[in-house]
C-alpha cells in the first residue's frame, strides 16, 4: 500500500513539472513512460519514508493544512525579503547563530520548521541536536539581548512555524 502510494504521488508530481512538454493530454507519450519508471522507482526506495507506518500523513485534513500553511508562509517570506533587501542596503546586520527549542516532538515536524526556515531569507537552519529537537539557526540581524537566553523563544525567528508543523505533522 505504501509503495503503491508512494508511486502514485511521485508520479502526479512529475507530471505536473513536466507539464506541456508534449501532444499525448500534455505530456509526450516517451515523457509519460520515463516518469512511470522513475515513479516506481521512488515508490521502491522511499515507501516507507514518505508516507511513515502509521499512514498518518495520508490524512485528507493534514494536506488541507498544510495548504492553509502556504498562505502564512509567503507572508513571512514576503516580509523576510523586504527586511533582508534593507539590510543589504543599509548594512544594518548583525548574524549570529541562535539556538532555540520549538518544542516538537517527531522527525517529520523538525524537518518541516527547518525546511521553512532556511527558505526564509535572512534565515537559514544549521542543525539540530537529536535528542532534544533543538535547531540551531543561523539569523541575519540578532539583538545580543538575545544572545544571553539560549535556548529562547522562536517566535521572533520563526513565528507559527512550529505551531503549524505540530498541526501538520500531528
Amino acid at each position: 500500500m505504501r509503495f503503491l502510494i508512494t508511486a502514485v504521488v511521485a508520479y502526479a508530481a512529475y507530471l505536473i513539472l513536466t507539464i506541456g512538454s508534449g501532444t499525448v493530454a500534455l505530456w509526450s507519450k516517451e515523457e509519460l513512460i520515463v516518469g512511470a519508471i522513475f515513479a516506481v522507482i521512488a515508490g521502491a526506495l522511499l515507501r516507507n519514508r514518505f508516507i511513515g507506518k502509521d499512514l498518518r500523513m495520508l490524512n485528507p485534513r493534514r494536506w488541507f493544512t498544510f495548504l492553509v500553511y502556504l498562505f502564512p508562509f509567503f507572508l513571512a517570506m514576503a516580509k523576510a525579503n523586504i527586511d533582508v533587501a534593507y539590510r543589504v542596503i543599509t548594512g544594518r546586520i548583525n548574524p549570529a547563530i541562535v539556538k532555540i527549542n520549538p518544542n516538537l516532538k517527531n522527525d517529520m515536524s523538525v524537518t518541516m520548521l527547518a525546511t521553512s526556515i532556511t527558505l526564509t531569507p535572512g534565515t537559514l537552519s544549521v542543525d539540530v541536536e537529536p535528542k532534544t529537537n533543538e535547531l540551531y539557526v543561523h539569523w541575519i540581524n540578532v539583538d545580543p539581548e538575545i544572545l544571553k537566553d539560549m535556548p529562547r523563544d522562536y517566535h521572533p525567528i520563526c513565528g507559527s512555524f512550529p505551531d503549524w508543523a505540530r498541526r501538520i505533522t500531528g
